[in-house]
């Protein structure tokens, strides 16, 4: 699933503004947030950390992490849970958007980005593998073949196994997963009071993770001397590309003549990294 996503995934964005990735990093508190809810409510840790990466509203880093730490009758909530969230971005996201900013600070328009040299797309994916091995190892599983994927793309000489892995893969491997995860989900153990739980906890990170990273969004908007538009900080969650178009939506709602989709693709795909690395902290600690 990773190797597919990195073929589908363009780092331009963050590769123009790499400050975005402190807004990724932000909504992060999520995960965290979510590993103290779920402790709370009586989880221990290792299944707490398991529920927990639905904050980073990343469906196959929840299903990774959770079949390691979680016992098998809540990978099948975990993993709804994770994609009902990733699917409700435009009815939960906007309206925090809303609360935590003015319209004046949605009305900040951000200039035109520049392009992207192609040998710095194709370095990136080997330096951030290269880096996350060294700073967070229990990461590269997934990290690495989504760089490797990405590598596919960028390299411009192997467009048959980028476009593979585009599609023909990442559909088989979407229907082989949601057959087995669907596979766990039987009546007597996904119908308990612990699924609600769950629910709960992922409803609560991805609150969490989206206010973190709209109020780093308004920091960084004050420091840059009112140029970065804080709603971008809302797209720090890695469930690409719809918390980039609800961000974008939110925007037009002040000013229609407003385009942050591709200023906002930054932060979401530095969200992608930000939650793998955040699970491989989390397996680093417990596993």
């Amino acid at each position: 699933m990773f190797l597919g996503l990195g073929a589908l995934t363009d780092f331009s964005g963050l590769l123009q503004r790499p400050y975005v990735a402190f807004l990724a990093a932000a909504a992060q508190i999520g995960i965290f947030g979510a590993l103290i809810g779920a402790v709370m409510l009586g989880f221990d840790l290792s299944t707490a950390a398991g529920i927990a990466v639905i904050g980073g509203a990343d469906g196959p880093t929840a299903i990774y992490v959770s079949t390691l730490l979680a016992p098998e009758s809540l990978w099948g909530p975990i993993a709804v849970s994770a994609y009902s969230y990733m699917a409700l971005v435009p009815i939960i996201q906007p309206p925090i958007m809303r609360l935590l900013t003015t319209e004046g600070e949605r009305r900040v328009r951000m200039g035109q980005l520049a392009p992207v040299r192609r040998e710095i797309r194709i370095m990136f994916p080997i330096m951030a593998t290269l880096l996350i091995g060294v700073l967070a190892p229990q990461a590269v599983p997934l990290v690495g073949l989504m760089m490797f994927g990405n590598l596919l793309r960028e390299s411009g000489v192997t467009e048959r196994l980028a476009g593979s892995a585009q599609n023909e893969m990442i559909n088989i491997v979407t229907i082989l997963l949601g057959l087995t995860v669907g596979s766990t989900m039987a009546g007597d153990t996904f119908l308990e009071i612990e699924t609600l739980k769950v629910f709960a906890v992922g409803l609560l990170a991805f609150i969490m993770a989206t206010t973190g990273g709209v109020l780093f969004g308004k920091i960084i908007y004050v420091v840059s001397g009112k140029t970065v538009n804080p709603l971008l900080g809302a797209a720090g969650v890695s469930a690409v590309p719809m918390s980039a178009r609800a961000v974008h939506k939110v925007a037009q709602e002040a000013d229609p003549d407003n385009f942050l989709v591709m200023h906002a693709m930054g932060p979401n795909v530095a969200g992608v990294i930000g939650s793998a690395v955040a699970a491989g902290v989390l397996l680093s600690l417990l596993s």
